[in-house]
């Protein structure tokens, strides 16, 4: 299986640049993953496709203010950090700019030395683990000090922090958002749980290695970062006993479905745990837990098409885009949504 049978062309300018004002007015392209079909609505449409019983499982990470700007304490040369994953307390594994000039052993302030930091040794992928020092707490002054890490190819600045989270984040860990979930507002999420569907929360923290391009020929080659994943024991429940009255388990995003799948037993049961998981979901994939995803559209080659892809065949998503191209939809973070499923058929149709 080739990288480049997962190719598509994509104009830029579908390369959404703003969050919209109201998150659920974003555009839902439904895919019948059996059969290809493909129905074009709106996102708060997705309530006409819930039934009772089912589950929704919803990634409720929150994106930390995880890029700083600051300098070498020796030369005042500039510095730019990325948080990627906490190691341990104050020590977190980071992505450094320029990374050649910032070696082990380099001392480095930030907010004019609000917060300082001595960088440890050289990782995987040249990554650098890196100390920090302050007075106070951590997560306080990184709200001041640090901006939100949007992906490179947004290029507009945001006007609001906060429209980069979803509604329902609570665990602070990632340096990406789940952006699946950026389509729900509290009034939907309130409609869709008195229609009789739970929601269950799970929180994986998303790194940057879930958007690394595969630079790899053949996909069995790529080799996921690992990220940690949490389930608690009552959501657990949720899900296991939505499956087991013949709900269907409905993943918000690639994220959530990551975490089922990581946690779950071969037999399809979702287990209570916290955990590190780097699994890498492709066609070939036989899913234990999910039924159906909620969904933005990916880039070309990605990890994220091939998990599309091994849902819903890859003929039939890369079908799917070329409508949602055709169309012109709006790919990425800040874009439209897809919802893939088996046999989609919207109440009153």
């Amino acid at each position: 299986m080739d990288v480049k049978d997962f190719y598509f062309e994509l104009p830029q300018e579908l390369i959404a640049q703003d969050p919209l004002e109201d998150r659920s007015s974003s555009r839902l392209l439904v895919l019948d993953k059996d059969t290809g079909a493909v129905q074009h609505r709106i996102f708060k449409n997705i309530t006409e496709y819930l039934r009772p019983g089912d589950c929704l499982v919803i990634n409720d990470t929150r994106v930390i203010p995880a890029r700083l700007f600051g300098v070498k304490r020796d030369t005042g040369a500039k510095v730019e950090i990325l948080l990627l994953k906490r190691r341990e307390a104050d020590v977190w594994e980071t992505l450094v700019k320029p990374g050649k000039k910032v070696r082990p052993g380099t001392e480095l302030s930030f907010g004019g030395g609000q917060l300082t930091a001595s960088v440890l040794e050289t990782v995987e992928d040249g990554n650098r683990l890196i100390q920090f020092h302050y007075e106070g707490i951590f997560e306080e002054i990184l709200d001041q000090l640090g901006q939100m890490p949007l992906p490179p190819y947004i290029t507009h600045s945001l006007k609001d922090k906060n429209r980069y989270q979803t509604v329902y984040a609570r665990h602070d860990g990632s340096a990406a958002a789940p952006t699946a979930g950026l389509h729900f507002t509290e009034e939907l999420l309130k409609q869709i749980e008195e229609m009789g569907v739970r929601i269950a929360h799970v929180t994986l923290h998303v790194g940057l290695g879930t958007f690394r391009p595969v630079k790899v020929e053949h996909v069995l080659d790529h080799h996921m970062h690992s990220e940690f994943y949490m389930v608690e024991e009552a959501e657990a429940k949720k899900v296991n006993e939505a499956k087991e009255a013949g709900g269907r388990v409905i993943c918000v995003g690639t994220t959530s479905c990551r975490t089922v799948e990581s946690a779950s037993t071969e037999d399809g049961i979702l287990k209570a745990g916290t955990g590190w998981t780097d699994i890498f979901i492709y066609p070939g994939y036989r899913f234990k837990v999910l039924d159906a995803l909620i969904t933005n559209f990916h880039l070309p080659e990605s990890t994220l098409v091939m998990l599309v892809s091994a849902l819903a065949g890859r003929e039939h998503i890369l079908d799917a885009y070329k409508e949602a191209v055709k169309e012109r939809y709006r790919f990425f973070s800040f874009g439209d949504a897809m919802l893939i499923a088996s046999h989609p058929e919207a109440k009153g149709q």
